[in-house]
């Protein structure tokens, strides 16, 4: 078996059987291909079957010449997901990544915005603009719903149950989840729909999208990021945003205000509760009103 063929199979196996995004698996994907790469450099005849862990060893020391401990740490993790698939398959017997452990990282906390802080982005958009009346159902959206970006740009009309106050998501893994979209919410994305999304030339295929570019196509991740940045800058947000921030600040003003973290899980539709705890270190306030509030020895 040679690495063309064994990166083939693992990325199929990662498309079909782990269901994974696009995304995720281009990222797994760059991983192998960096090892692929360095072997070649060193004219080493490894193979996936044959290569052991001194060769791992020595590829790792040259990439953390080039990256950060992060990075390292996402590379030596994506070589094992890859190594243990290898095993799955009876292709080896062991791993050559076994012994070898990632290095220590902090753990990052997510940059957050304050509700003023998310009122003066709202406030720096040019309403008189169609694209304005879009930008703002999209923030609402993005900070009212704790969406994705991905989930943003691929939210369909049909997907939007008003009525019950639900919306429907397709995440991680074409994973179904139902979010809760409060009335404010639905107000602007309804304002957006009728008044400026219907005046709209729409070109085949996008019918059911709601957000939209002017000429009538799904926006891109890509223009969701441009369209953040140019309104922290108009609203002199001195803090490097994206449209994850604004899913991290819906996560942790429902904790500060005193959300259940399992219902955040859900919502954020996180497939372990330990991801969704790392909100716990932004406000240990909330910690603290807890125990004050539920604790049978709290006086």
């Amino acid at each position: 078996m040679n690495w063309s063929q064994a990166l083939t199979d693992y990325l199929y196996f990662l498309k079909i059987e782990r269901g994974l995004s696009d995304n995720s698996i281009a990222n797994y994907s760059l991983d192998i291909k960096k090892l692929i790469r360095f072997l070649e450099s060193h004219e080493s005849t490894a193979t996936p079957l044959s290569i052991q862990k001194e060769d791992i060893q020595q590829f790792l020391f040259e990439i953390a010449k080039e990256v950060n401990a992060r990075s390292q740490s996402r590379i030596i993790s994506g070589l094992k997901s890859f190594f243990n698939y290898l095993i799955f398959e009876d292709y080896r017997d062991d791993s050559p990544m076994e012994l070898i452990e990632a290095p220590k990282i902090g753990r990052k906390l997510p940059d957050t915005l304050a509700v003023a802080e998310i009122d003066a982005i709202i406030e720096a958009i040019d309403l008189s603009t169609p694209e304005g009346e879009r930008n703002r159902a999209i923030i609402e959206t993005l900070y009212g719903c704790g969406l994705r970006v991905s989930e943003l740009v691929e939210l369909k009309i049909s997907h939007l149950f008003f009525d019950e106050g639900y919306i429907s998501v397709i995440g991680k893994g074409d994973k179904q989840r139902f979010v809760p979209i409060a009335t404010h919410t639905q107000k602007y994305i309804n304002l957006y729909k009728n008044e400026i999304r219907s005046h709209l030339n729409i070109v085949k295929g996008h019918e059911d999208t709601l957000f939209l570019n002017r000429r009538g196509k799904q926006l891109t991740r890509a223009m969701i990021f441009t369209i953040i940045k140019r309104l922290a800058e108009k609203a002199q947000i001195n803090k490097k945003i994206s449209p994850h921030t604004f899913r991290h600040s819906f996560a942790t003003h429902l904790l500060e205000n005193g959300a259940d973290l399992r219902a955040i899980q859900l919502m954020l539709g996180h497939e372990s509760i330990t991801t969704t705890e790392i909100y716990m270190h932004l406000d240990r306030s909330h910690l603290t009103q807890v125990i004050n509030t539920y604790h049978p020895r709290r006086s």
